[in-house]
């Protein structure tokens, strides 16, 4: 495998969980459990990129690299667009997003969406997907759908249920997106510069700013797929009952 980088981006403010990196899970901050999912990948380096001085504190005191980042950031691909500046990461450099509020990432997912970016030279980002097993997902706009063509890039994403109102899960037409992305440290740079797109603005989905200008992102199904992120209270004692257990 060749080498990459990890960051995580994590800011304090969450609307329906302030201080959610720091919210204990088990007896650790989420942000650890996020940082420690990403140890067991073949990451050169993992970085939070923060907003927040106790998160920082907290996530170097664990052993991890962190490295501050302003505050109004609109977006973790903004955030970590600044964190490539701070560090002085070099544009070649191949980097996994993370999200700071997925402790229950895979290792060999982080490795495959990699993996996905270096073996497709056309494509400037990567991501992930898994089977769609029932209908409440295909109908839920909080699942994002992804169509993919025949050689795994990705045609569309959705909150809607694509590609058609009368297509099924069992179809396969349709795949669950996994909110990870690779990308080189440079591409991070233009992606950040540009403005956001009609259809980004219309699903809610910053993905698609990279569709809009004509670019690929290679989709890969997931050899292992994650549980559900932390978004609510009832997300995190979910998960918090996980790592008791």
């Amino acid at each position: 495998m060749a080498g990459f980088d990890v960051i995580i981006p994590a800011r304090l403010s969450a609307t329906r969980l302030p201080g959610k990196p720091l919210l204990d899970v088990a007896g650790k901050p989420l942000v650890i459990r996020v940082a420690e999912a990403a140890a067991t990948s073949g990451a050169a380096r993992i970085v939070v990129a923060t907003d927040d001085d106790e998160i920082l504190r907290v996530v170097q005191a664990a052993g991890f690299d962190a490295v501050m980042t302003p505050a109004d950031c609109p977006s973790g691909t903004d955030r970590i667009a600044s964190a490539i500046e701070r560090l002085g990461i070099t544009p070649e450099t191949v980097l996994v997003n993370v999200q700071g509020d997925e402790p229950d990432m895979p290792g060999e997912l982080i490795d495959q969406v990699a993996d996905a970016l270096i073996s497709m030279p056309d494509a400037v980002m990567s991501t992930a997907c898994a089977r769609i097993d029932n209908d409440a997902d295909w109908a839920d706009p909080s699942v994002v759908k992804v169509v993919r063509d025949m050689n795994d890039n990705a045609l569309y994403f959705s909150r809607e249920s694509i590609p058609a109102v009368d297509a099924r899960p069992d179809d396969a037409l349709a795949m669950r997106h996994i909110g990870i992305y690779g990308y080189r440290a440079g591409y991070v740079t233009q992606f950040a510069s540009r403005s956001p797109a009609p259809i980004e603005l219309a699903e809610r989905l910053e993905q698609l700013r990279v569709l809009w200008h004509g670019e690929r992102i290679a989709v890969c199904e997931a050899v292992r797929a994650p549980g559900p992120g932390v978004d609510t209270p009832a997300d995190l004692e979910r998960v918090r009952k996980q790592f008791a257990s």
